[in-house]
């Protein structure tokens, strides 16, 4: 039988506490070379677009792929999770809420591995939805001592941080501001937005800092500016695939050589101790997030596990 799990269900399966253990689970796997992941694959038509992503991960018996349509009317999100030994359709699960957490959790562990260990201040560029699980999952790994959000309209940003600061408990931490670049001078800089032009300026931040980029997984968006990657003394992406594919933060630095190909390593290679990371407090680190469906098998395997245990889902019998 194959389960059917719905938004609804996922919400009371899932937290960023097991979220960020079983993404770092499956990056840890991804650089031994114990998983496969495959980029986002797009086909476009009028009115929008539909995307694949697909990936195994034998350890936690888990392959399988994300599908998801963009059009006028929203996103919609599926994963089809399967058993790799049997090939069995063990579940097909609706993704939004599943996404939303796993993109948070990979910019937690960025942060556990790339940032200075006494990072505790963070500035976040977004307050849509997706900020809010990066701000959750950078809590979760980090003691925040001050939170700095922008966005260009005061309302959403005052409303994100008065609804954040009851959520997780940073009441009198999150504090707003209308100047792009106060942000940048936190340890901890994450960038979430929809603007197909650079948020923030390289000239803006502080020695020691770690950037990530989260809000970008298209060749004509870019959050960052030249400068920012030119500064970052390590630049990491979850799949070294997305070059050229995704990643356009990363388009203009690498067509005018700021930086070089082989020079932009995967997080996963740092989580799976086969790179060393950050070498010296005083460097800026940098970790573009496209998102991989690695990330969506290992959360969808929780889900299932806890669905099944709890007599949650609906069974299908193809």
């Amino acid at each position: 039988m194959t389960l059917l799990i719905t938004e609804a269900e996922v919400e009371g399966l899932l937290d960023m506490q097991t979220t960020l253990e079983a993404v770092e689970g499956v990056f840890r796997q991804q650089g031994a070379g114990l998983a496969t992941n495959r980029a986002r694959r797009r086909v476009h038509y009028p009115g929008g677009q539909l995307n694949v992503m697909f990936a195994a991960a034998p350890e936690i018996e888990a392959a399988g792929a994300k599908a998801y349509t963009v059009s006028r009317n929203g996103a919609r999100f599926y994963t089809l999770l399967f058993e790799p030994e049997s090939g069995h359709l063990l579940a097909l699960i609706q993704s939004d809420r599943m996404g939303q957490l796993r993109t948070g959790a990979a910019t937690g562990v960025g942060v556990r591995y790339l940032a200075r260990p006494d990072a505790t201040t963070l500035g976040l560029y977004g307050t849509g939805w997706q900020a809010e699980s990066q701000l959750e999952a950078v809590a979760a790994v980090r003691d925040l001592s001050r939170v700095t959000v922008y966005s260009r309209t005061q309302e959403k940003r005052e409303s994100f941080a008065s609804r954040m600061g009851e959520r997780l408990g940073l009441e009198g931490i999150i504090t707003t501001t209308d100047r792009p670049e106060e942000p940048a001078s936190e340890d901890l800089v994450v960038t979430v937005t929809s603007s197909k032009e650079p948020v923030l300026r390289g000239e803006w931040l502080r020695p020691g800092a770690h950037v990530t980029a989260a809000g970008s997984n298209s060749l004509l968006k870019s959050e960052v500016d030249r400068d920012t990657l030119r500064r970052a003394s390590l630049v990491c992406v979850d799949s070294r695939e997305v070059l050229g594919l995704e990643a356009g933060d990363l388009l203009a630095p690498l067509e005018s050589g700021t930086i070089m190909p082989e020079a932009v390593y995967e997080l996963s290679h740092v989580v799976a101790g086969l790179h060393p990371g950050r070498r010296s407090p005083e460097e800026i680190t940098f970790f573009a997030s496209q998102g991989l469906a690695l990330e969506d098998l290992a959360v969808a395997r929780i889900v299932y596990d806890r669905a099944v245990e709890r007599g949650l889902g609906r069974e299908i019998d193809f």
